[in-house]
């Protein structure tokens, strides 16, 4: 008899993983179709620091770990036929059009660290000193991660410089084992990241991670403590923790390390996550995302806010924090806040609310 176990696991391979990833790698692709500003709803500038390898022509990344934090900038036009906590996506080797799709108009790779430092300095000086870096999660590719910084920047409202993280996942959902080794490599370089953020003019960075990409952020998060420095000189905004991939024994330790922080983590859940439950399944215990207990959560300084009752626009109901359009919204009122909410209960107070008008 089949263990039951197993069957799971190729029932979630077979409906995806961390995020819907097509295969697609074409970042820059075909010549894109000139169209009016007027068409298109936002344009970005997403900044990347990566410890992934650097493709042939040194403009995009691809799935092999580096073995030096690399960087980039990535412009990115969201069509004005957009939906919010949508990705619209053209399919490979189609043709670019920024009437229809999230589009990468330009990709300027940086020869070193400085070069990259000056261009973020003047970016976030620019934008009133403010910085959100996103780490992405399991089973994602570079396009993918580029586009959901995009959208999650965008549907937002952040009104800062984004900047991604990205590590380097396979891509592909039988590559778990592989991606979480390739989250322990990251974990220096995204420290590393950090710190350049603090020394280039931010006087806030905002922290939004998801899934395997929230083990990263604990662990460069609990190097810091133990450096002495675990809120970057005090710039240190939100840290919000979306669908967390850590096991709850490791979060445990790793908050304890780091002490109760000056202000509050969040932590986003949800009991019908199906990705956690599986990575529980797998893992051999309970996943933070998937824990139910918010008051051991509050004594280690995290708020946790209950996604249960939200809709999700992917299957495993793994992306709620972006894809749900009034999720999305709401991430961005909080990020906006330079002083936060007025308290802590208030944010899920606000989610409540929601709940009830829906």
């Amino acid at each position: 008899m089949l263990n039951p176990k197993l069957l799971i696991l190729a029932a979630a391979l077979l409906t995806g993983g961390c995020m819907t990833n097509d295969g697609a790698t074409d970042l820059v692709g075909t010549a894109a179709i000139q169209v009016p500003v007027t068409e298109i709803a936002g344009n970005h500038s997403i900044f990347v620091a990566t410890t992934r390898e650097a493709s042939a022509d040194a403009k995009v990344f691809n799935n092999a770990r580096s073995p030096k934090l690399n960087f980039a900038r990535v412009n990115v036009t969201v069509p004005k036929a957009h939906q919010t906590g949508r990705i619209e996506r053209k399919k490979p080797g189609k043709e670019d059009d920024p009437l229809q799709f999230f589009t990468a108009t330009d990709v300027v790779a940086y020869d070193a660290q400085p070069q990259f430092s000056s261009a973020l300095t003047a970016d976030i000086a620019a934008r009133g000193g403010r910085v959100m870096i996103f780490i992405h999660g399991y089973n994602t590719s570079f396009d993918s991660a580029v586009y959901r910084a995009t959208q999650i920047a965008h549907d937002s409202g952040y009104p800062g410089t984004p900047v991604l993280f990205s590590w380097a996942s396979g891509g592909k959902t039988k590559d778990y084992v592989y991606d979480k080794e390739s989250a322990s490599v990251a974990r220096d370089q995204l420290e590393v990241t950090l710190r350049l953020l603090a020394q280039s003019g931010a006087r806030r960075i905002d922290v939004v991670a998801h899934s395997m990409g929230t083990w990263v952020t604990m662990e460069a998060l609990r190097q810091l403590a133990l450096t002495g420095d675990r809120d970057l000189g005090g710039k240190l905004g939100d840290v919000v923790l979306a669908s967390p991939d850590i096991d709850v024994d490791v979060f445990k330790s790793q908050m304890r390390r780091y002490g109760k922080p000056n202000r509050p983590f969040f932590l986003l859940l949800s009991n019908d996550d199906r990705a956690l439950k599986l990575s529980s399944i797998l893992a051999g215990n309970k996943r933070v995302g998937d824990f139910g207990d918010p008051a051991l959560l509050a004594e280690l300084g995290v708020v946790a806010v209950d996604l249960s009752h939200e809709k999700s626009g992917d299957s495993l109901n793994h992306t709620k924090f972006a894809d749900n359009p009034a999720l999305v919204k709401l991430l961005g009122q909080r990020l906006r806040e330079d002083d936060g909410f007025a308290s802590d209960r208030e944010v899920t107070d606000r989610i409540n609310s929601m709940n009830q008008g829906m």
